[in-house]
Parts: C-alpha cells; structure tokens; sequence
C-alpha cells in the first residue's frame, strides 16, 4: 500500500473527538463503522464517526463540534444516490433518524400541507400526501431517497418536488440552530448550500379526491416496478438525460446492456441503472460509469452527467 493511499484511508479522529461524540450521543455514536448497509447499492468502505441524530440540538451539537475541530462531516441520508468508495469517509458521517424522520399532514384552505423533517422517507411521505388527496404527489412516487436529498437533487419525474416547497428549515456549522433558507429548484439540483443539512420542509399540494390521487400513484408505481430493477441494490439513474433526449436511451444505443465489471452489471431492463448483482466493490461501479461514458461520448458524441455522487475515498478494494 502506497504512502498516499495510507495517508487518505487515515482516520481524522483524534481521541478527543471521539470523546465528545460519546458525550452528545452516547451509543448513537460508533467508529469505524462500513457503510455498505446504509447506501441502496450496498456498497462503501467504513466511516471514522458514524453517528445518529435524533433531535435538531444533538444535531446542533455535533455541528458546532465540527466547526471548532475543522472536521469533515456528511450526511448518509438513504444512500440512494451515492457510490461511497471502498476506502470509506474520514470525518463524521451523519444520519437523521427520530424527528428527523417525521410526517404530518393537514388541511389548509383548500391545499394539502405536509409537513416532513429531512429524513422522513419519500415513500411515507407521498403514501400519506396521497391519502389526504395531494394531488401532483403521484409524480414523485417511487423516489427511494429521503426529504432532504430530493431537495438536494430535485428528484421527480413529469413533476419534481422544488415545484411544492414552501419552506426549508437547514443547520450548519456555522449557524447550528434551525433557519429557514431560500432555495432554487433546477433540473436535478438546487441551490441549497453544500454545508447545510435539511432540518425540515414544508410542502403544499392542491387538494383532490384521495380516491383519484391514490389511483394515480399506484398506476405510476406499478409502471415503475415493470421498467425499473427495483428488486435488486442500485442507485437509481446512474446519469442525468441531456437535453432533448433519455440517457438510457443513449447508453443501449452502445450496447452497454449486461456490460459487467466484477459484481457489478449495467441492467437488462433499464440501461441506466447499475446494479449490484454479488460483492460489487465500488471501484467495480466506477469502472463502468467510465466505460459507459467513454462509448457514449465516442459514439454519440455526446457527454454524460453524472446523477450519483461519488463520495469518500476509493481505492482498489483488497
């Protein structure tokens, strides 16, 4: 093993800081914990810190502790649209749980209201929304993430979720107590800043018949299950559609269904989900979103966008 290697796969933590994790939440806090478990593609090296937030002040805390030792810090949310690297993530990795995941939903003057702290999961989220009558929630059904990292990334599909934001409430190091911010809404983006974590959210959705909304969403799931490989670890959409046409589209076009690299395989159903068909290492999925850029751009001279973010350290997985 390489100097370099050594020095990136070196833990940030110093016996202090591992302290004072202990201190703010007790066994929610762990070290060296793989990550593997907590991303969709079941892939990911270990973290130095691994805690779990359950409070807005825990979260608090452990931002202020960031901000005074200079440490990394990210947050796991579902990982579904991450490849962490086999050499894990230095720093602290975050996951919001308790009122983090929270959601309510109430009437208002003839709107749906709901109201979600950032990780509460995509699924409960639109399952209820549907069941008060949100009509447009069909359209962000299926999204396997959370909250906060739809937010992050505009997920949705004919509609996306920045079109039914009212409010977003952030913490930070630098301003750890909750405050709302104002927020941009852009084609698979947002203009939320790279050093806040999503506290909470309001959506607001026109009211309809809950029969009808319902009905909806289940049609557009089952469509989603027929032409996604849902069943199995991935990370959704591997690239984002350039303009005017399907990535997925582009990358049949090269014949890059059922390409593999170890244990991991571009998809026979869907051509822009990798998945992980067996001990996948996250340099397997590197190498062929490498590859599946190359022909595409070779080909079709066009280049491709990542949607997935690369994150952590990655090195050749031994």
């Amino acid at each position: 093993m390489s100097l370099t290697t050594q020095q990136a796969l070196h833990s940030l933590l110093e016996p202090a800081d591992r302290e004072a994790l202990r201190a703010i939440l007790g066994d929610a806090a762990r070290f060296d914990e793989p990550l593997a478990p907590y991303t969709s593609w079941k892939i990911g090296g270990p973290a130095d810190a691994f805690v779990t937030v359950a409070t807005q002040a825990e979260l608090a805390d452990v931002m202020r502790l960031c901000l005074r030792r200079k440490l990394p810090w990210w947050v796991v949310g579902a990982g579904s649209n991450v490849l962490v690297g086999d050499g894990g993530v230095r720093g602290i990795v975050i996951r919001l749980a308790g009122d983090f995941a929270a959601v309510e939903v109430h009437p208002e003057n003839g709107s749906v209201v709901v109201e979600a702290g950032g990780s509460a999961g995509m699924a409960l989220v639109t399952a209820k929304a549907a069941s008060a009558g949100a009509a447009g929630v069909g359209s962000l059904a299926g999204i396997p993430g959370t909250v906060g990292g739809s937010l992050r990334m505009n997920a949705g599909t004919d509609r996306e979720i920045g079109d039914f934001v009212r409010h977003v409430w952030v913490q930070s190091p630098s301003r750890p107590e909750p405050h709302s911010v104002s927020v941009r809404y852009l084609y698979r983006h947002s203009t939320l800043e790279r050093d806040v974590v999503v506290s909470q959210v309001t959506l607001v959705f026109p009211c309809a018949d809950s029969r009808d909304v319902r009905q909806e969403m289940q049609t557009r799931l089952v469509r989603r299950k027929a032409t996604q490989p849902i069943a199995l670890p991935n990370a959704g959409s591997c690239f984002r559609n350039p303009d005017g046409g399907k990535a997925a589209v582009l990358i049949e076009s090269v014949g890059a269904k059922g390409w593999r690299e170890g244990g991991a395989e571009v998809s026979s159903l869907h051509a822009n989900f990798i998945n992980n068909v067996g001990g996948a290492t996250a340099r397997d999925v590197a190498t062929l979103l490498a590859r599946i850029r190359g022909a595409v751009l070779d080909r079709c001279g066009i280049e491709l966008q990542l949607e997935v973010h690369l994150v952590g350290v990655f090195i050749d997985a031994t």
